[in-house]
């Protein structure tokens, strides 16, 4: 965080040069590229006044303090200090916001084209119907690792289609032509 100093009417000490430096370090945290913070330092008639501005691209956030007869710019410091903090915190409050936003539109507009898709036969096999009886079939499905098998059943001269069900179990679709 780089730190540029102004003043007008006030002659600022090296000292309270140091402790603004380390109170507004505090601040380096909310931020991920180095920044800068501009401090203005003036005295008009015995009233100390101090304005920290903070410049983020194109948005500058500013906090500004007016002491009374006897504050002086260390107790300024701590009172503008908080304020700049919170008016950080509502920057990245609505900067958040507005990227769950986009990114909420994004993924409706994502389902939308989804929805749009229809689902559509690519791919169409053929085969001869083997007569044989269901502990064959049971077989061929176990030898071919799908989870069906489509046969044409001897004892009843139908096509019929075996299954493997999630209990481990099989069953069998008889088709009525």
């Amino acid at each position: 965080m780089r730190i540029d100093y102004q003043s007008k009417n006030y002659k600022a000490k090296e000292s309270l040069k140091e402790v603004i430096d380390k109170k507004i370090q505090r601040l380096d945290k909310y931020f991920d590229e180095d920044v800068t913070v501009k401090v203005m330092m003036r005295e008009s008639k015995n009233i100390e006044t101090m304005e920290l501005t903070i410049f983020l691209g194109s948005t500058v956030l500013r906090a500004e303090v007016s002491g009374e007869v006897g504050q002086t710019m260390y107790d300024l410091i701590d009172i503008v200090i908080p304020k700049l903090e919170k008016q950080i915190k509502k920057h990245h409050t609505i900067l958040a916001s507005k990227s769950k936003k986009f990114r909420q539109k994004v993924i409706v507009e994502n389902i939308k084209a989804e929805e749009k898709q229809t689902s559509e036969i690519v791919r169409t096999k053929s085969f001869d119907l083997t007569a044989m009886d269901e502990i064959e079939a049971m077989a061929e499905l176990e030898l071919i690792g799908h989870s069906f098998y489509v046969f044409l059943n001897k004892a009843t001269d139908k096509v019929n289609v075996i299954y493997k069900r999630n209990d481990g179990n099989y069953g069998i679709i008889e088709a009525n032509v």
